[in-house]
């Protein structure tokens, strides 16, 4: 490793952990007038196109199952989310929005637009869509460096 290699990594994780709080504190602004929270959202958002297993939604979300199950259990008690059966898994239940949780992640999605397109304004159309696709492969490079260093033992 170079030292150029570090000062990046190190200004990409610095540069991230500011980005996750921001984002945060956005998404909590756009949820508290809809009744949630940004971990309700988040765990909502997880489930709208499909059902999945609590530790379907924490590896799709990078956050541990723990976390999930507490926030899902919440979702379920509050009538925004409910279990089902799962085929695959007698024990894994589902966790599938309602028609409640599904109508609050809709009146979040008005002022979630305005933001998107003031910010795609900001960037501009193509940064903004590079940006992004640059995040997903960043994404995915410590994914699969981190899981070769599991196997290895280095983590």
């Amino acid at each position: 490793m170079t030292a150029r290699d570090q000062e990046l990594f190190s200004t990409a994780a610095i540069t991230s952990f500011k980005l996750n709080g921001q984002f945060l504190a956005i998404a909590e602004e756009l949820a508290a007038p809809a009744g949630l929270t940004a971990a309700w959202w988040q765990v909502l958002g997880a489930v709208l196109a499909e059902p999945l297993p609590v530790a379907g939604i924490a590896r799709a979300m990078g956050i541990t199952r723990q976390s999930v199950q507490r926030i899902a259990d919440l979702l379920v008690d509050k009538g925004l989310c409910e279990y089902r059966p799962n085929p695959a898994h007698k024990r894994a239940k589902l966790v599938a929005a309602t028609e409640s949780g599904r109508a609050a992640v809709q009146r979040i999605n008005p002022q979630h637009a305005k933001l998107s397109h003031r910010l795609a304004e900001e960037l501009g159309p193509a940064e903004f869509a590079s940006i992004v696709a640059a995040l997903t492969r960043l994404s995915v490079a410590v994914d699969a460096i981190t899981a070769e260093d599991r196997n290895d033992g280095a983590l």
